[in-house]
């Protein structure tokens, strides 16, 4: 005697979507792609424009009517760009220069931006908003009194005159306050509670929690420093201690108005600096989104 065991089986209704179907290229959408497509557009033009100058002979950069492309490319502009100046002393000063600037900067911002954000003490509001106020202060009008300054400690031609004065960043203090601001005190108290000094958080909490945000401080500081032609032209006058930016142009203004060697110039100093934005680009948006987030 054989007996059938029936299974009953149970099936799920499909679940419905509630409210109407959202397209998935609507207009909005689809103007936010295309204008997104023409900025970036309007930002490569020049880049290209610059890369293929600095690939035609120079004769061939003035001619009228304009051409994109040349005729004949060649690396005669870059070779005598680097042949006209010392361009390996150069990248190494503007290293050491962008490092130094970069590392004392954060060091100096993540420990006033912790101080106006986890400490009490007399006058830290009037404090924080003179710190705020130094931001309107154009960096020119301090060029007399810093001169002055690095030249009565007698550090005119040297690093630490480069680097001293570009170590303050009250943005950047700014900017980091704020994303202290948004970190939970738990973490602090527990970290308390095991013992941990205030040095010891700040090391062990704070700053492995902020990351993201330190890289890409880090990473505009770096750009900014490198990038920066002002000050490194007035207190260096020894070739062997100028800046990338301050070596090309010296090589320009030697050698008259060549508009090849002017973008094969363009092209090597900015060169490092792409490099170092597609290594950490992803650390650069994370970090400004999450200040944005947290402040």
């Amino acid at each position: 005697m054989t007996t059938a065991t029936a299974t009953k089986t149970t099936t799920r209704p499909a679940a419905t979507r509630s409210g109407p179907v959202e397209p998935r290229w609507s207009f909005p959408k689809v103007a936010i792609v295309v204008g997104a497509v023409i900025l970036a557009a309007i930002w490569l033009v020049p880049l290209l424009w610059a890369l293929i100058t600095s690939l035609k002979p120079e004769p061939e950069t003035t001619l009228i009517p304009i051409t994109w492309f040349p005729e004949d490319p060649t690396t005669a502009a870059y070779q005598g760009v680097i042949d006209q100046g010392d361009l390996i002393r150069w990248f190494f000063n503007s290293t050491i220069v962008a490092v130094l600037v970069t590392a004392l900067t954060l060091l100096v911002s993540v420990l006033a931006a912790y101080g106006f954000s986890r400490t009490e003490f007399p006058g830290r509001r009037a404090l924080f908003a003179l710190m705020i106020a130094g931001i309107l202060v154009p960096p020119q009008v301090l060029i007399v009194p810093l001169f002055q300054e690095m030249t009565g400690l007698g550090l005119v031609d040297t690093y630490w005159g480069i680097v001293l004065p570009q170590v303050v960043a009250p943005v950047m203090v700014f900017v980091l306050k704020k994303f202290f601001d948004g970190i939970s005190r738990d973490y602090e108290d527990a970290a308390r509670v095991d013992g941990a000094t205030r040095w010891r958080i700040v090391w062990s909490v704070m700053v492995p929690m902020s990351r993201p945000i330190l890289v890409a401080v880090g990473i505009f500081t770096f750009i900014g420093a490198w990038n920066n032609f002002l000050w490194p032209f007035i207190v260096t006058t020894d070739p062997s201690m100028m800046t990338i930016p301050v070596g090309l142009a010296n090589v320009q203004g030697s050698y008259g108005l060549r508009y090849a060697q002017i973008m094969a110039s363009a092209v090597l100093g900015g060169l490092p600096l792409l490099i170092v934005y597609a290594l950490f680009q992803r650390h650069v948006v994370r970090g400004v989104g999450d200040a944005g987030i947290k402040g």
